[in-house]
């Protein structure tokens, strides 16, 4: 069973912001798991992209805490480019759908709170293999 692109989804992260600046704050009502893992992606040259994979089992949000970048998520038969520029917007991707991060903008940083601890067993790196999997 493949994963849908219907089921990707901007997540709205509170604010609060007054004169001294603002607060984004992530509880565990405002994502849709168990965070389990966060890691950080910087310092990406602008012409390199970050993912090529997709999981069997982590969910993820990602969020451009600094600068931005593309997100350009496939369920093997439709791809779509999400835009995140925004510190208080996560983008949710559920399992099985492939997922590349790139146009890194200068000093961006992408932050990813994942569902699962790191496990490579269950990653797909082999694009043929996702859509021979997931596809159909």
């Amino acid at each position: 069973m493949r994963g849908s692109l219907n089921d990707i989804k901007l997540i709205e992260i509170p604010k609060v912001h007054d004169e001294r600046g603002s607060l984004a704050v992530i509880e565990k009502e405002v994502i849709p798991f168990e965070i389990k893992r966060v890691y950080y992606l910087y310092d990406v040259p602008s012409d390199s992209y970050r993912g090529g994979h997709a999981h069997k089992e982590q969910q993820s949000v990602i969020i451009a805490l600094s600068g931005s970048f593309e997100v350009v998520v496939d369920d093997g038969s439709t791809k779509k480019r999400i835009m995140l520029n925004k510190p208080n917007s996560g983008l949710y991707i559920p399992t099985k759908i492939w997922r590349e991060i790139e146009n890194f903008s200068s000093g961006a940083v992408c932050l990813v709170l994942a569902s699962t601890t790191y496990n490579e067993a269950e990653y797909i790196r082999d694009y043929q293999e996702f859509r021979n999997q997931f596809s159909g």
